[in-house]
């Protein structure tokens, strides 16, 4: 699907519209892309693959800095989102603050009954034709080559409005050393019909999980950095429990 979804009958222009803070926008994708290819060598594998209109991106997760390789890699056009954080209030924290500001954060609330809410802030996306970035299995892990279970979302949101669901796999962040090697790489697009039933959501999500697995499979870990590496690394991670051992 290469065109805008369109809107719900009687819905308010998109909050997500390119023309809607579009100076701050590329000014961000501009100084995160000149950051992150100063500091480590980044490529984009298969970018040939990408929809040339709205999709939804299902990435792995290793690192709180992910969500920057993709901006650092994936095209200006079209405008890149990304999925969260969880958040109830965007004001508090610089952090939060400046991704606020940025106009890239579609941020959301871990409740179910906020899901009314977070479908409408996807559907402006999609609908303004732009492509949303999903962390599938929703907490970062260590191991290059493992992938956890993805979660529904992201299948969910294809198939409720007739997007691609596109596998991306992130490597080599599990450690961010200076001059360290990231590989972004597209999988095959996964085409989505009908209504979000428990049975299809199932489907292209187990299909999902399958492509991006292959992607990462052959990945070797990374070895640890030095002390600001390291430091850079867990800036802003979040572990689930104890700190894993291995990363000591």
């Amino acid at each position: 699907m290469s065109g805008a979804v369109a809107p719900a009958p009687g819905r308010p222009r998109p909050d997500a519209s390119p023309s809607r803070g579009a100076l701050r926008y590329w000014f961000c994708r501009l100084v995160i892309r000149l950051g992150v290819r100063g500091y480590l060598r980044i490529r984009l594998v298969d970018r040939e693959r990408l929809p040339d209109g709205p999709a939804i991106v299902c990435f792995n997760h290793l690192n709180w800095a992910d969500p920057l390789m993709l901006m650092a890699t994936l095209p200006m056009s079209p405008r890149l989102f990304i999925f969260g954080p969880k958040e109830e209030d965007m004001r508090v924290g610089a952090r939060n603050r400046i991704m606020a500001w940025s106009g890239i954060a579609v941020p959301y609330r871990p409740r179910k009954t906020d899901l009314r809410e977070v479908s409408r802030r996807v559907e402006s996306v999609l609908t303004a034709g732009g492509v949303l970035a999903i962390a599938g299995e929703g907490r970062i892990h260590e191991r290059e080559c493992e992938l956890m279970p993805l979660s529904s979302g992201p299948a969910y949101f294809a198939i409720r409005f007739g997007v691609p669901l596109v596998p991306v796999s992130i490597n080599g962040t599990s450690w961010l050393r200076f001059g360290g090697r990231v590989r972004v790489r597209v999988g095959e697009p996964i085409e989505t019909t009908g209504r979000p039933t428990a049975a299809s959501v199932a489907a292209v999500i187990d299909e999902a999980w399958a492509r991006l697995h292959a992607l990462v499979a052959d990945q070797p870990d990374v070895p640890p950095p030095g002390p600001f590496g390291r430091w850079l690394t867990e800036l802003f991670n979040d572990w689930e429990g104890p700190r894993p051992g291995v990363r000591g």
